[in-house]
């Protein structure tokens, strides 16, 4: 069902600078800056030959990774996305495995302009999973 990775976010206290180290220490590909309102945070991309990173900064008050931040003041790995080539399937499937979707269960659009879900972490070893439609 799963299909390729599509990036890992790390949340990070200081995104200009995450983004400097990225681009100017370890040499990579990174993408402007671009607020997410409707998900309360700041996104940058970080393009690898097969996948990308997402960093990620809280954006206004109800900041869904601010709490996150609180927990872990440096930052660290928040999340991995996986693409799928049926989100409403894939949903489906995983909730009628016992899965938990976040939210209210349907999808919204996400940092890549396409639909995306949220999957409990306690429901996938501790880690809190994306998942986007390809």
């Amino acid at each position: 069902m799963i299909g390729r990775l599509n990036h890992v976010a790390i949340v990070v206290p200081d995104l200009a600078a995450a983004t400097r180290l990225y681009a100017e220490t370890l040499g990579g590909k990174v993408s402007a800056a671009v607020p997410q309102p409707a998900h309360g945070v700041t996104v940058v991309f970080v393009e690898l030959p097969n996948t990308k990173i997402e960093l990620l900064e809280p954006l206004g008050e109800g900041s869904p990774v601010q709490s996150f931040l609180d927990r872990n003041p440096s930052g660290g790995m928040h999340h991995v996305c996986y693409e799928v080539d049926d989100i409403l399937a894939a949903r489906d499937h995983l909730k009628a495995q016992g899965a938990r979707v976040l939210g209210d269960g349907e999808p919204k659009i996400g940092a890549h302009d396409k639909p995306v879900l949220f999957l409990h972490p306690k429901d996938f070893c501790g880690t809190l999973v994306e998942l986007e439609q390809a």
